[in-house]
This record gives structure tokens, C-alpha cells and sequence, in this order.
């Protein structure tokens, strides 16, 4: 029998996502935010944490969701992924769930392609799924469409 996963969970547009919590770094709320002149539209900026400069990926544009309301302020999960830390924006979070292996499967059709490049798969929980977001694929903006090339 496979071993239990553990997953640090975080909501985005009421989904319910999760990362493999040997990646993630820390749970941070709001941070204050310099934005980066000509960046991609998903970096909304640099955070400052105690001198470590560190991107900020806000994983709804990165998913092409729409804006969270204005008075509603992201959440950071810092993770650790392509020997680089980066922070992702989201909405709220969740718990630390472990899940079981063998109730992993592939994402269903009805995830919007935007989002479906970005999840490993699901895993079945009571009256919800939990997405698993692949860290990397999501913090490397390169890949995400709509993203004008300079070369």
C-alpha cells in the first residue's frame, strides 16, 4: 500500500487546490507588493520576505479567472520549486489533508483547460475534489498563453 500524501490546501474562485506540502515554505497573509514594470500580467510583483525578494505569482490571472473583488486581499503560499521561491497568490487557505494514493485520478473534463495545464490531477474527497497544482508548471509564466513574445 502506497504511503498517505500530505497537501497544503488553499482555495481559488471557490476550488479547492492543493500542493505537496514538502514544497511549500510558509503560509504568509497579505504582503505589501511592488509591482514590475513590463512583467507578465499573473507577476503582480515582488514581495519583500525578512530580505528575501520574491516573486509573486497570482495564480487566478495565471489561470484566466476573473479578478478577486477589490477589497479582498490574497493570501501567499510560498513554495519552493525550480531551485527558486516563489509566492502564490490565492484567496484563502485551507488545511494540511493527507490523502490516500490510490484515490488519485486525472482531472476531470469539465476543468477549464487554463487550469487543467496546471493540476497533476484530483483527488476525490466528501463533496469536493481537491485539484493538486503542479508548483512548477504554475510558476513558470513563460508557458501561459496571452503572454507577448518579445523575440
Amino acid at each position: 500500500m502506497a504511503a498517505p500524501k500530505q497537501f497544503c490546501t488553499f482555495y481559488i474562485n471557490d476550488t479547492l487546490f492543493g500542493i505537496e506540502v514538502l514544497t511549500v515554505q510558509e503560509v504568509l497573509r497579505y504582503q505589501e507588493i511592488t509591482e514590475v514594470p513590463l512583467a507578465a500580467p499573473e507577476i503582480k510583483g515582488l514581495i519583500n520576505l525578512r530580505g528575501q525578494i520574491i516573486t509573486a505569482i497570482d495564480l487566478r490571472t495565471r489561470m484566466q479567472l476573473p479578478p478577486r473583488e477589490a477589497d479582498q486581499k490574497p493570501m501567499n503560499v510560498v513554495v519552493q520549486t525550480n531551485d527558486e521561491v516563489i509566492s502564490f497568490l490565492v484567496d484563502s487557505i485551507g488545511d494540511v489533508l493527507e490523502v490516500d494514493e490510490e484515490t488519485f485520478e486525472e482531472a476531470p473534463s469539465t476543468v477549464d483547460d487554463s487550469t487543467r495545464e496546471l493540476v497533476t490531477g484530483v483527488y476525490k474527497l466528501d463533496g469536493k475534489l481537491l485539484m493538486i497544482l503542479d508548483a512548477a508548471k504554475a510558476a513558470d509564466v513563460s508557458t501561459s498563453e496571452g503572454l507577448a513574445s518579445s523575440s
